[in-house]
């Protein structure tokens, strides 16, 4: 993947915000000036499998507005930003906006092929779409553009027979339900944490989040007012039914699957795989014929979120052909015992195509590591006036003992916590013992980690040994380009954990670069594909470098993890 983004590019305002009754008195700010935009690639074939995967990704940057008089700041909220997209080099046809809060901008495949067929883009034909950013320093002022970005954008045929689940952040979640007629009535198996929010996106693009009614999460609506939808504090397993046309979803909370017949006992639900499990002991191999059933609990437009109006519904699960249906009425279910000992039998619902029940031999594989973990509370004496939010991450490096790395601005009035899933507010570690700068993690932890003193801070956690510890970042270092090895400084930005550096290649890079902190070489970053990953284990390799000789821009952004490298 081609590195991106040329340059922080400014843009900034001209506006009086202030009328006094003298001319000297009166507080002006600078006039906007165009900036620039970047984009990861110049052309791209998108494919049904990168549906998930980021594809695309667009960047800029603002400086904040300048006022006249330095002992006066300027107010929040005059600068407003969009991004324009169209297949018209001139804007004039097909333009499809969106408000702009942050500095860039990312596509999965899904999203992207979404815009390009809302734009006007033809599937399977290789087309331009275009891309620029509107800057402007109020509603009724004229907006400043940026440069136009041309990618050569080739879209696949559109699937209208999913329905994919977002996160709060409209963020893909790799969960989906199924319209097996495409006709916008949508059915499936979620596993969700209590109170979760989020949105629902069809395969043409459009976004579904709650009418804006107090205490009805269970509407629909596509409108630009619409709120998030959001689940009932149950956690766990949900068969969910959300039907498009008639503007309503439903959830069936399942706490409880039984197994009776040749195999008894009580499913356990591993939320994250989406899937029933349960161990026993098998005599021999062979067939053995199975009932699954339970009670749930049914919420919807009626019931609203409340637990004692929720509708006791009894559910079980049939055998049509190879695959599983839900009902009313459990049916005899055959599998097949691989061998005798330790087996478990695995009710499988993460494909809402295809519910499956299989017998595998022994326990489950060891869970996976999460690649992130998030850091609720790190920041918000930094952004007043917010709740503590997810936007704070550190990246998965050893995934052998579950431990991440990362940088953060630290700002924390409470202290904080770290959960280990994005708008999780169940699971998390917080304080077992120790002090702001090193100690052990206790899940559940009644006690915040306790913050140190704002500013900028490497962190390195790990729930596999349940540490962590924090190091304060002073200064930030390049090394390795041209082969050469001598640590060179980085520059500041105004943005907390930006650096940028002008970098001369004239030679070969064979080895890439790499990042260090505070000329300390056991804090050092590689990665690759623009991403930056803590090389705290062998397998993290440095950042590979193939650019020609010339004059390049180095742009690292701690925080966020990230890193380009553009020609200048």
């Amino acid at each position: 993947m081609k590195t991106f983004i040329n340059r922080l590019f400014l843009l900034c305002a001209l506006l009086a915000v202030a009328a006094c009754e003298k001319d000297e008195d009166k507080i002006y700010l600078n006039s906007i000036e165009p900036g620039q935009l970047v984009a990861s690639k110049d052309a791209i074939v998108l494919t049904q499998d990168q549906s998930d995967a980021i594809v695309l990704s667009l960047a800029w940057s603002v400086d904040r507005l300048a006022v006249s008089n330095s002992a006066v700041s300027a107010p929040d909220g005059l600068l407003t930003m969009s991004l324009q997209v169209s297949t018209d080099e001139n804007f004039a046809t097909e333009v499809v906006e969106s408000g702009e809060t942050s500095y860039s901008r990312a596509y999965t495949g899904a999203e992207l092929n979404a815009l390009a067929k809302n734009v006007g883009a033809q599937s399977d034909v290789a087309g331009n779409v275009y891309f620029r950013l509107a800057a402007r320093t109020g509603s009724n002022m004229q907006p400043v553009y940026t440069n136009t970005v041309i990618v050569s954008i080739t879209p696949y045929e559109i699937d209208m027979s999913r329905l994919y689940v977002l996160d709060s952040s409209q963020a893909s979640t790799g969960m989906s339900l199924y319209s097996p007629q495409s006709d916008g009535h949508y059915e499936g198996f979620v596993g969700v944490t209590g109170w979760y929010n989020f949105y629902l996106q069809e395969g043409d693009g459009t976004v579904w989040g709650a009418a804006p009614i107090d205490g009805n999460p269970f509407t629909l609506s596509s409108a630009e007012n619409k709120w998030n939808l959001w689940f009932p504090a149950p956690a766990g397993c949900y068969y969910m039914v959300a039907d498009v046309n008639d503007a309503c979803w439903t959830g069936l909370s399942m706490s409880v699957l039984s197994v009776a017949g040749d195999i008894t006992g009580e499913l356990v639900y591993d939320r994250p795989n989406n899937r029933w499990t349960l161990i026993f002991q098998a005599a021999a191999a062979g067939e053995a014929t199975i009932r699954v059933s339970g009670t749930g609990s049914l919420y919807n437009s009626t019931t609203g979120t409340d637990d004692a109006a929720a509708i006791a519904t009894p559910v079980g699960f049939v055998q049509e052909g190879d695959a599983l249906a839900l009902s009313e009425q459990a049916g005899d279910l055959v599998v097949s015992i691989p061998a005798a000992g330790e087996n478990t039998l695995v009710i499988d619902l993460s494909d809402p195509t295809h519910w499956t029940a299989t017998v595998q031999s022994g326990t489950q594989e060891e869970e996976e590591a999460s690649p992130l973990v998030f850091l609720p509370g790190i920041d918000d004496a930094i952004n007043e006036g917010l709740n503590w939010t997810f936007d704070n991450y550190l990246r998965l490096y050893d995934p052998d003992n579950h431990s991440y790395a990362g940088v953060a601005n630290v700002g924390s009035q409470w202290g904080y916590q770290v959960a280990i899933e994005r708008d999780n507010w169940n699971d998390f570690y917080a304080l077992g013992e120790g002090d702001a700068y090193a100690g052990t993690l206790l899940f559940k932890s009644a006690t915040n980690l306790p913050a140190p003193e704002p500013g900028l801070y490497f962190m390195n956690v790990s729930l596999g040994n349940l540490t962590y510890s924090l190091t304060p970042v002073q200064t930030v270092y390049y090394s390795g380009f041209n082969d050469n090895w001598d640590l060179t400084s980085m520059t500041a930005t105004e943005t907390p954990g930006v650096y940028t550096a002008t970098i001369e290649l004239t030679g070969e890079t064979p080895w890439g670069f790499q990042i260090v902190l505070d000329e300390d070489w056991t804090l050092t970053f590689g990665g690759g594909d623009g991403v930056l990953l803590y090389q705290g284990v062998d397998s993290v390799p440095n950042i590979p470098c193939n650019e020609t000789a010339g004059t390049y821009l180095l742009t690292v952004d701690l925080v966020q993890a990230t890193y380009t490298l553009t020609v200048q």
